[in-house]
């Protein structure tokens, strides 16, 4: 599952790991760890509910500086919240590892993170301990559409690696943030152009197999920034439910049908470039 982990810190209720994977099945991974310890733990205990604080949240992270920073904020946590007076004395943490105070596990990655502090060992772990008491900042606040800490130039080649040839959809709703919004006329202009029809055709609800007004709500939903309740009463008053539905019936046609999912691809690019 995972080919390495550079550290962790193990707090009341959570968790912080940061792994490198040499497969796309982190989700995968993290729902066999969490479910997995915690029916363990449950049992050793004799007790029920849930171990850990709601669900994993990933983000992905540009090495050096970005890493270094992550590294220290990950690591400061039972300081900042006075579990601790000495992170060193830790011991649910990898941080005395990466200071020397405690030998490194086999499954525990140091050399990268400690070289990005000094070519050689000592000086590294002098360095390391010494800005990791520092104060910083909650990476959170620079994460770019909600998952990815990095520069400018990292997030273009995140976009255009791996998100290019992707759609916006509920699977992965971080990607809503990443993509230009346009607003519904533009949608319903697009996609009246396709089907040579006119705005109120697919605006008034009640005709039965409306392929227009289906695929407007899908790619509405899609590509505004408005919610289901707001997309529901521009689409004729309908409920945000409503939408919604819609929705994923059309998502389960376009699975189905290539010709459909050709047309709406179409459209879609059509609107993007607007």
């Amino acid at each position: 599952m995972f080919s390495n982990e550079a550290f962790n810190c193990l707090m009341t209720n959570h968790y912080h790991l940061l792994v490198e994977t040499p497969q796309a099945n982190l989700s995968r991974a993290m729902k066999w760890i969490n479910v997995s310890y915690a029916v363990y733990f449950n049992r050793k205990r004799s007790r029920r509910g849930h171990l850990f604080q709601g669900r994993f949240k990933s983000i992905l992270v540009q090495t050096d500086e970005y890493l270094k920073q992550l590294s220290r904020y990950i690591h400061l946590n039972p300081l900042r919240v006075k579990m601790v007076e000495d992170l060193g004395a830790y011991k649910w943490s990898s941080y005395p590892a990466y200071i020397g105070q405690a030998k490194a596990p086999k499954w525990l990655e140091t050399v990268f993170l400690l070289g990005l502090c000094g070519r050689k060992r000592r000086t590294a772990l002098l360095q390391y301990h010494e800005t990791a008491i520092e104060a910083v900042k909650n990476p959170a606040k620079d994460l770019v559409g909600g998952f990815m800490l990095g520069d400018t130039a990292y997030v273009d080649w995140i976009k255009k690696t791996f998100l290019s040839a992707c759609t916006v959809g509920k699977e992965i709703p971080q990607l809503r943030k990443l993509h230009p919004r346009r607003n519904i006329e533009t949608v319903i202009e697009t996609v009246c152009n396709e089907y040579n029809c006119n705005a109120d055709q697919i605006l008034r609800k009640g005709r039965k197999k409306n392929v227009a007004r289906d695929i407007a709500i899908y790619l509405a939903r899609e590509l505004t920034d408005e919610s289901g309740v707001a997309l529901g009463k521009f689409f004729g008053n309908i409920t945000g439910a409503g939408i919604t539905v819609r929705y994923n019936h059309l998502a389960g046609q376009i699975a189905k049908n290539r010709r459909l999912r050709g047309t709406v691809d179409r459209i879609r690019k059509r609107v993007s470039s607007r």
